[in-house]
């Protein structure tokens, strides 16, 4: 199956959420939530994230979450990972409960499409010691969901993007196996993986490449994450959402007032040489042109 047809399946069956002039949603990607360890590259930016959470749950926004939420490849226990960033899951709970949460699955995390997994795994975390508290019950992860104003005839679609990528999406199991067993010890000793779209500059062209020609095909507005590199141009066909384990900075598309713009969440100093958690506009706000 070629990465076209790959990408036409996962929004054959996509949820619609309607896209308005009062719409607000910000999109994550790639957070690749751990289990604490040297591996978890999400340590580093938990505060800047969470953050940026708190930031978006009081002024309205709904969250989207387009996959590799969670590190699902070098982790067995996604128990563990609710444990070590509890409070991260305490919010996104508090975005459920509101209904203004939309989860999708990623390479890493593409056991969340089993909805046995989900079922036992994501109905409760451990709120305080010795307590659970309830978590996502009933939440679906989907491949991709669309966006739609009914009065324009163009969508805006999302997904991870893994799909454009055949050794992570086809052969995801053998790449997974690497990751645990291979990838992640080597990566602790300074070598980057070669078969990782975000690691490997050649294979993260030739994705981001696949993507943007079928966003131009179907004309359509497409956004995923996958390969980690923020991206968002005045024309408005393929963008990127980044990801949460840059050394320096978090980033994410804000889509409000049908305009989309993207933004980092860093760290930056007051004069007295004090730090705060600072947002940035990296480009944008741009109209939709739906």
């Amino acid at each position: 199956m070629s990465a076209d047809r790959r990408l036409n399946a996962a929004f054959a069956q996509a949820p619609v959420f309607p896209l308005t002039s009062s719409s607000r949603y910000v999109l994550f990607s790639d957070c690749h939530r751990g289990c604490g360890t040297n591996n978890d590259n999400f340590l580093k930016n938990q505060n800047l994230y969470f953050a940026a959470l708190k930031h978006y749950y009081s002024r309205g926004f709904t969250y989207v979450e387009l996959g590799d939420g969670d590190e699902l490849w070098e982790n067995r226990s996604f128990d563990v990972i609710k444990s070590i960033h509890n409070n991260v899951f305490w919010l996104l709970s508090r975005f459920y409960r509101e209904h203004r949460l939309i989860m999708l699955y990623g390479n890493h995390d593409i056991v969340k499409r089993n909805s046995r997994f989900t079922g036992k795994r994501c109905a409760s975390y451990p709120c305080r010691a010795s307590q659970e508290d309830a978590l996502f019950p009933d939440m679906t992860f989907h491949a991709g969901v669309i966006l739609k104003n009914a009065n324009c005839r163009k969508e805006v679609y999302l997904t991870h993007g893994h799909q454009a990528d055949f050794f992570n999406s086809v052969l995801w199991r053998t790449s997974r196996f690497l990751v645990r067993y291979v990838w992640k010890p080597l990566e602790s000793a300074g070598f980057l993986d070669p078969t990782s779209a975000a690691k490997n500059n050649t294979k993260k062209k030739k994705v981001e490449r696949s993507l943007s020609d079928w966003a131009g095909k179907t004309g359509c507005v497409l956004i995923t994450g996958h390969t980690h590199r923020p991206m968002l141009d005045e024309a408005v066909s393929y963008c990127n959402t980044g990801s949460c384990v840059h050394p320096r900075c978090v980033t994410c598309i804000e889509i409000e007032h049908l305009h989309i713009m993207l933004v980092k969440w860093t760290l930056a100093t007051h004069p007295d040489r004090t730090l705060y958690v600072t947002r940035e506009v990296l480009s944008g706000p741009f109209a939709l042109n739906l």
